[in-house]
């Protein structure tokens, strides 16, 4: 049980206010600090100091002569709130919800991660470092110097909250409020924390491993149950969501869980046919090209796309074909050029009916991505 304040100064109930300030003036100068360095004196003077504050506030006096359940008569004139009224007739007591918990669930917390589209293919992992609320090593999230603990508040004796007794239109009500000594929580931390200033957390860098799963896309978000900030007094830990970007790539684009891209070929090339090697996210990547290829043509290599995020297997890496024509030509090649074109006899152009190609479509594609 706490100590009577009284009792602590040394001076009758009546005291008067000067009385119980040379009281207080008595003592401090025997225990202080500075001169009484012991722990049996540093523990009084916290007591001392304590019942001083109650004792020389008129209202917190009066309130802790009355004790938690009395209130100043009938001398208030005002009425009671609709939920008092209604807690009164119904049997509900604001005071019977007991006094509220210091620890709280700490806050959710969102961070954006860029990803390169070639980790997206295999997933990745990353170490992200992150400045968030921790809970606090010197106390452990009890928010007091280790070796002390919280003290039952000795104005509401630890319900959090103060009864008085209302005169209204309906009668005598009795109403509550939290408590203005220790704001509703029952106890007062006596000798908070010097880290954590009586939070039970502090700021601190925190480093969480993350394992990015392939197929992820730009927009989803990842949930991390627990990794978010730490609740005050020791409260559980918010969680922690990611929003994914996919970086832009230069070469290679995205449709779903395929790839894009566009292989440049040159005229002679289409026409004769070549074996072409190129480097795609995943490794080299071999092709034949057919004689005679033309324009907008799609290659498609089964399985060299994007693995599916959910489901299995990979997505297709298509490839779209544009014969590049040479807009310079020495005079030997133009010659050779005018001699094939003899031999061949190629049609005169001719108009046709409008079409949009295969790879027209897929360049839209690219430039909507």
């Amino acid at each position: 049980m706490a100590a009577d304040h009284y009792e602590v100064l040394g001076v009758d109930r009546d005291a008067s206010p000067e009385e119980i300030k040379k009281a207080y003036r008595r003592l401090a100068r025997e225990l202080h600090p500075d001169v009484n360095p012991s722990a049996e004196a540093a523990e009084r003077f916290k007591l001392v100091t304590h019942a001083y504050d109650v004792l020389s506030d008129p209202e917190q006096r009066q309130q802790y002569d009355l004790g938690p359940q009395a209130g100043p008569g009938f001398a208030s004139a005002g009425f009671g709130g609709f939920e008092d009224i209604f807690n009164t007739f119904f049997g509900g007591t604001a005071g019977g919800r007991g006094p509220k918990s210091r620890r709280e669930r700490g806050q959710d917390a969102l961070l954006r991660v860029e990803v390169e589209l070639g980790e997206v293919i295999f997933g990745a992992h990353r170490d992200l470092e992150v400045d968030t609320a921790v809970v606090c090593e010197r106390c452990g999230g009890s928010c007091c110097e280790p070796g002390t603990h919280p003290v039952t508040c000795d104005i509401c004796h630890g319900t959090g909250s103060i009864q008085r007794s209302v005169r209204s239109l309906l009668g005598n009500v009795m109403t509550s409020s939290p408590c203005g000594t220790c704001r509703g929580y029952g106890t007062i931390i006596a000798t908070p924390c010097v880290t954590c200033q009586g939070q039970g957390r502090v700021r601190a860098r925190k480093k969480i491993p993350l394992d990015i799963p392939a197929g992820v896309d730009t927009g989803l978000r990842l949930q991390l149950p627990g990794q978010g900030e730490a609740g005050p007094a020791g409260g559980p830990n918010g969680d922690l969501y990611l929003e994914i970007k996919v970086k832009h790539h230069d070469v290679f684009s995205r449709d779903g869980d395929d790839l894009l891209a566009t292989l440049e070929v040159s005229m002679t090339d289409a026409i004769l046919g070549t074996d072409v090697t190129f480097d795609a996210l995943d490794g080299p990547v071999e092709l034949e090209l057919r004689p005679g290829t033309q324009s907008a043509e799609i290659i498609t290599v089964k399985g060299r796309g994007i693995t599916r995020l959910r489901g299995t297997g990979r997505g297709d890496l298509r490839i779209g074909v544009q014969v590049v024509t040479p807009t310079k030509l020495s005079r030997g090649e133009r010659e050779l050029i005018e001699k094939f074109a003899k031999q061949y006899r190629p049609e005169k152009p001719r108009l046709s009916q409008f079409q949009q190609g295969i790879f027209a479509k897929l360049r839209d594609r690219f430039l909507n991505l």
